[in-house]
Parts: structure tokens; sequence; C-alpha cells
């Protein structure tokens, strides 16, 4: 099996559990699954996020995805709560298709890692 066949595969199980648990079945895109898991990382799952809010629970979620990739590491926790994270070295240049493999091949191993999908 192909290693595009085996992220595939490994993708559709990741949105079909958030979906399912989030979307009441409608199927959530990555973005949105971006933003699930800077909720998660945040630990604050039942709190509502004003819309700057929510671009930081973005950004807490794609330096944590690609801190694996050598991109980013964590700093420390301000005294919200909320982490933080210093650049590593900076992402190559990538068109858009090439950045969303990028982050579907993290969240993906962010998921095998939690052992939430085998």
């Amino acid at each position: 099996m192909s290693r595009d066949t085996i992220l595939k595969e490994r993708w559709e199980q990741v949105v079909e559990l958030l979906s399912n648990r989030f979307a009441d079945g409608d199927t959530l895109d990555l973005d949105s699954i971006i933003y699930l898991i800077g909720v998660q990382e945040l630990g604050k799952p039942n709190q509502t996020f004003k819309k700057d809010e929510k671009v930081n629970l973005m950004h807490i979620a794609i330096c944590r995805l690609l801190e694996p990739y050598g991109y980013y590491e964590f700093d420390y926790f301000d005294k919200e709560g909320w982490p933080h994270y210093k650049i590593k070295k900076q992402l190559p240049p990538l068109k858009a298709g090439e950045q969303a493999i990028l982050m579907k091949e993290a969240i993906v191993q962010y998921f095998l890692e939690k052992e939430l999908i085998a």
C-alpha cells in the first residue's frame, strides 16, 4: 500500500471520528480540525472563545502539529494557561496543496500518537 493511500485512509478516519463527535456527522474541514486540536491543546474544551482567540487556537494547533517536524518548539504557558511556541526554523515555501498535505500528515501523526486512530 502506498504512503499516499495510507495517509488518505488515516485522514478519513480522523475526519469521521471528529465529524461524528463534534459536527453531528457533517464533514469537518481541515481548518475546523485544526481549531479542535487547538482547543484540545489549550485544555479548556467548555470555554467560549472570541474571534481572535479562535485564531490563536489555530496557531497553537499548527505549532503543536509542526513541532515534531522541527519547525516549532514549546516555550512556556502564560498566566492564562495558553501555550507559547518559538520558531526553530522557517517553513519552506509551499503551494496550497502542499500545505494541506503537510498539515494532514501532521494531524494523522498527532492522532496516531494519541492512539485515537490506528
